[in-house]
């Protein structure tokens, strides 16, 4: 039977509590939506809106969490240019501990009865062969619009902070913190990176209210005319002491001057200070997607591993 339980700020604790467990000894097994950051920077913006269409379920082991399941079901969300966007098919976000991976069964069991008679999509790790082959047993195929130049599939890059250079940005330009810009700042610098977007005001208090979200880690590059042309929000995992940017975005008339370059430098030597030794940032990884791999390959970021994009149609039982 689907379980319509919605995540709570206590699940997401316990989410990313299991990303640090699973990051200690296995990296290579985070899924793409399964990192430190990515379950609070999702469930910070998208609870105010699409949050409700959002059901989960959790798996524990003598009182720890072992695995859990969160999906997307059809719905409507509208946009920041006033459009809207019909989502037709389901997307499961998900993590299962490497010691309890026969769990993963019961992960695509509640998946297929929660998101019954939908068009299905998974993203499971290349480096988790076992899951693989139990997606495959369940019908789940590769999907044929991932692949070639224009794939959908995402990597998650690595480096180590031992040897951050010093970030330069043109003239006029200088490095601001959430803290410091303010809320309306944060908001319309995503706004302007990502149009259009989802993104509103009540996500990004959401995103605040998030355990692991720290303003002074969220850093915006501010132009002469004090427009906020980059920005990016950095999530510190203290027990890994590593870092994870998402999200990262430049306003369009401000790009190829250096500025994302220029920020993800000062933030690697912020995080630095706060005692992190190392840094993830995801990607686009197909051929098609150039631009924002160039960008982190430019400071330093190599690929750690990356995801394989799965579907089952609706008619599939």
């Amino acid at each position: 039977m689907a379980n319509f339980e919605l995540v709570t700020a206590a699940d997401l604790q316990l989410m990313q509590a299991l990303a640090q467990r699973v990051t200690a000894t296995r990296p290579d097994l985070v899924s793409s939506d399964a990192t430190y950051g990515e379950p609070a920077w999702n469930w910070g913006k998208g609870h105010a809106g699409e949050g409700a269409g959002r059901p989960r379920r959790l798996w524990f082991s003598g009182g720890d969490l072992v695995a859990w399941g969160w999906a997307s079901l059809p719905h409507r969300a509208r946009r920041s240019d006033g459009s809207v966007k019909d989502v037709t098919g389901a997307y499961l976000a998900y993590q299962v501990h490497p010691d309890h991976a026969g769990l993963v069964d019961e992960v695509i069991d509640w998946y297929d009865g929660t998101a019954a008679g939908t068009e299905r999509t998974v993203l499971p790790s290349a480096a988790d062969g076992f899951a693989l082959k139990r997606w495959a047993a369940h019908g789940y195929e590769t999907d044929p619009a991932s692949l070639g130049d224009a794939g959908s599939w995402t990597q998650l890059n690595e480096r180590d902070l031992t040897d951050v250079e010093r970030p330069v940005l043109p003239d006029g330009f200088r490095f601001r913190t959430a803290d410091e810009a303010g809320p309306k700042a944060a908001v319309q610098a995503h706004l302007d990176a990502w149009a259009p977007s989802t993104y509103t005001a009540e996500g990004y208090e959401g995103v605040r209210r998030t355990a692991a979200y720290r303003g002074d880690l969220h850093i915006l590059v501010e132009a002469p005319d004090g427009t906020m042309a980059s920005s990016t929000i950095m999530w510190l995992d203290e027990a890994n002491r590593t870092v994870e940017f998402e999200p990262v975005g430049t306003h369009p008339d401000y790009r190829r001057q250096g500025l994302g370059r220029a920020m993800l430098l000062h933030g690697m030597r912020l995080a630095r200070a706060a005692g992190a030794t190392h840094a993830t940032v995801a990607c686009l990884g197909a051929p098609g997607h150039p631009q924002a791999r160039g960008l982190y390959y430019g400071v330093g970021f190599r690929e750690l591993t990356r995801d394989v994009p799965l579907i089952k149609s609706g008619t599939a039982g």
